[in-house]
């Protein structure tokens, strides 16, 4: 029978609820246990595809096509296994399968209400996972602070179907904020007292709680906390601040959560967790051996977690390397013709980040130019690639006012242009071309060297593509289509022949690479940067000498 865990927050919000179930999940794999992860948000859209990542950070897409939260990147960067639409559910979908039932009659004229409808939806949306018999164990994360009043329905619901499954079937997980007072030198546990205490008023006792702290908790500390919050003394758990995310499984193997989980849920806690793989990641990732400097170009910078699984690709694929990498985010409303080369003089490597609009898409275009006529490897990912082509089509084929449909549909040359089924759609929320697509790559083209085999398939979240009538000019003048959809025969990759590393792609590697599978694109960029940076070095250093 599948046991369940829930995880929720007190205090503060960012605590990290997200890192912390999907640390306890990899533990809880290493010992042989299928885990999955899901994710609960409160807020009333129907998902994260609409909001602005100034909002929510970035939108994850699934392999089946989900737009998400972009907590399920960490779930699958840790595990190393995809998600799907189960594994995120907001208020808004919640209320929208109601709203429909009770549209076409299924309550036969009674009135809808928070309990028990709602409360029942979202039940049946947490048993969801576990039904398939696919999964021991499903951590059910909830977002928010508890206190907040979109999250009472689900605090609601998880103390209902606590009290259904059943006595060791479940648990619930509390991480709250034990904060250090610098001028009184001590770490203060009322916070914590006072989030559990209205955890009790709703009704649910936490079995653990995970104590997210700047200093180690004393054991006084633990006593106290254990005490007026009701729990096993070896259920406080300390979550100190870590020098990374991935240290955190290792952490918590440390206070042992996984085995006071296990404990708690009658399960046998198995053989010791194998962690040797994660541990040779941690390795490389602690002790490099060289490192360089990235500009990733976007128009959403100010919050690193608009461009979360970016950057972690790129620890991902550093670590690989054995290198350092340090990404400089550049805005690209900032760069001109006149200052690009003042920017981007230090760098080894340039990025151009997705996104959407016109905002900044002449800076992301003056740093592609820059990149193209300097050798220096580029990477281009989504609009990031379609940037490329149309800095290509402006610059080497000679099309002055090649652009984007999106960006002027009165464009004479669009070169990238909207898919047809896209003409008609109205609707923003889950229209595009989202989710995993199959992708033919070219024999003896530098996608297939880096990819090793023929056949992929990369994960979308775009409405334009490439232009397929100009596609003789461009192969003509040097920039190949190296990856085609065998299905629609829409350009999936495009590179440049005589170039160190060019690669612009429409779909989104970012969104696979994990700690143990690294993206084989991040990997080569990251190489190719580095052969850059060295020869970069050594032509600097005999100049100087000359």
């Amino acid at each position: 029978m599948t046991k369940y865990i829930f995880v929720t927050g007190g205090v503060t919000s960012s605590l990290g609820k997200g890192i912390i179930s999907a640390s306890l999940a990899k533990l809880l794999q290493a010992r042989g246990y299928r885990v999955t992860i899901q994710k609960f948000d409160p807020y009333i859209n129907i998902d994260p595809g609409t909001l602005n990542p100034y909002e929510h950070g970035e939108c994850y897409v699934t392999e089946d096509g989900a737009e998400t939260d972009l907590d399920l990147g960490h779930y699958e960067r840790f595990l190393n296994t995809p998600t799907s639409q189960a594994n995120n559910i907001t208020t808004g979908r919640i209320y929208q399968h109601v709203i429909q039932k009770e549209r076409a009659g299924d309550y036969l004229g009674k009135t809808v209400q928070v309990v028990p409808h709602i409360t029942d939806e979202i039940k049946r949306n947490m048993r969801l996972l576990g039904e398939n018999e696919n999964y021991d164990i499903v951590i059910t994360e909830l977002g928010g602070t508890v206190g907040d009043i979109e999250s009472l329905p689900f605090i609601e619901a998880v103390r209902q179907l606590r009290w259904e499954l059943g006595n060791n079937d479940s648990l619930v997980i509390h991480l709250t904020l034990v904060p250090f007072l610098a001028a009184a030198g001590e770490l203060k546990t009322k916070p914590t007292q006072h989030s559990v205490k209205m955890l009790l008023e709703y009704g649910i006792q936490p079995d653990i709680l995970v104590c997210r702290t700047e200093h180690h908790l004393t054991s006084e500390i633990r006593k106290k906390l254990a005490l007026f919050c009701n729990v096993n003394l070896n259920a406080v758990v300390e979550s100190i601040d870590a020098p990374s995310i991935y240290d955190v499984p290792l952490l918590m193997m440390k206070e042992q959560l996984d085995k006071t989980v296990l404990a708690k849920l009658k399960l046998p806690t198995k053989p010791e967790p194998d962690l040797d793989r994660w541990k040779n990641f941690l390795g490389k990732l602690k002790n490099p051996t060289s490192e360089i400097n990235i500009a990733l170009i976007g128009k959403y910078v100010e919050l690193p977690d608009a461009y979360k699984s970016i950057t972690e690709a790129f620890i991902h694929a550093g670590a690989t390397n054995e290198c350092k990498v340090h990404v400089h985010c550049v805005s690209s409303e900032d760069i001109t013709s006149a200052n690009v080369a003042e920017r981007l003089k230090n760098m080894s490597g340039v990025l151009v980040a997705p996104g959407f609009g016109e905002r900044g898409l002449e800076g992301k275009i003056q740093s592609i130019k820059y990149a193209r006529e300097n050798q220096i490897p580029f990477f281009g990912i989504c609009l990031g690639m379609q940037c490329a082509v149309i800095e290509f089509a402006r610059n080497v084929i000679g099309l002055k006012d090649a652009n984007s449909f999106e960006m002027n549909p009165k464009t004479k040359n669009p070169v990238i242009n909207l898919m047809e089924d896209q003409r008609k759609v109205k609707d923003y929320g889950g229209t595009m071309r989202l989710g995993a697509y199959p992708c033919d790559l070219k024999k003896g083209t530098k996608a297939a060297s880096i990819y090793g085999k023929s056949k992929i398939s990369e994960r979308h979240r775009h409405r334009y593509e490439f232009n397929n009538k100009y596609l003789k000019d461009f192969e003509s003048n040097g920039m190949i289509a190296s990856g085609i959809n065998p299905g629609n025969n829409l350009v999936e990759i495009v590179e440049l022949k005589n170039h160190p590393f060019f690669v612009g792609s429409q779909f989104h590697p970012e969104l696979k690479s994990t700690v143990i599978n690294p993206h084989p694109l991040f990997v080569n960029f990251v190489a190719a940067s580095l052969i850059y940076s060295k020869n970069h070095s050594s032509a600097k250093k005999k100049a100087e000498k000359n």
